[in-house]
């Protein structure tokens, strides 16, 4: 079993992270498949702020993941899935596909979302976890990832595990915990 896990906040470098990872695959003619979900609106394949990319299969869930044989699977925004896909994963990874997934492990509460917390139950070989630079006070280990609303902290309550849209009507920042503003601020 040979599952890879990139996680961290907005801007920590998981895309940059994932295209050095599996870029060389297609030079060597590894068969392999690379998946977005189709929630993700902001690109078409996996894009670095630094440079580079990968072209991926937007799909609505991952049971297409084990329609044809492959070495190894992508999965990008993996956030973005549901713990029913990472199972799909744990089923790959038994048959002995190498699984490399990247997504944002804390949702808008500073919480593990589920498929993240449903990877780790999967016991990977790597977890990279990455920081950022901190949108507001410039540190250099922000590991939260703020979701904006109008440029003000959104802290309404939804469903635990619930990743917004990345479509354009939330803007997300890389926050470290002193800048993060927490739903239940007040209380902390």
């Amino acid at each position: 079993m040979d599952l890879t896990v990139i996680v961290g906040p907005v801007k920590g470098g998981k895309s940059l992270e994932m295209i050095s990872l599996l870029s060389p695959l297609e030079h060597a003619g590894v068969p392999h498949r690379i998946f977005q979900s189709e929630r993700h609106g902001r690109d078409t394949e996996i894009v670095s702020r630094a440079g580079g990319s990968l072209r991926t299969e937007r799909v609505r869930d991952l049971r297409s993941a084990l329609d044809r044989p492959v070495q190894v699977i992508g999965v990008d925004e993996v956030h973005m899935f549901s713990a029913a896909d990472v199972a799909v994963l744990g089923e790959a990874l038994a048959e002995g596909v190498r699984v490399v997934v990247a997504g944002i492990d804390l949702d808008h509460r500073g919480e593990l979302f589920a498929p993240i917390r449903a990877l780790m139950e999967l016991a990977p070989e790597k977890v990279i976890h990455r920081r950022a630079v901190c949108d507001v006070c410039r540190s250099l280990d922000a590991a939260y990832t703020q979701v904006l609303e109008r440029g003000v902290p959104f802290l309404r309550r939804l469903a635990p595990s619930t990743a917004l849209p990345d479509d354009g009507t939330y803007t997300y920042e890389a926050r470290c915990r002193r800048c993060f503003v927490f739903p239940d601020s007040e209380e902390r």
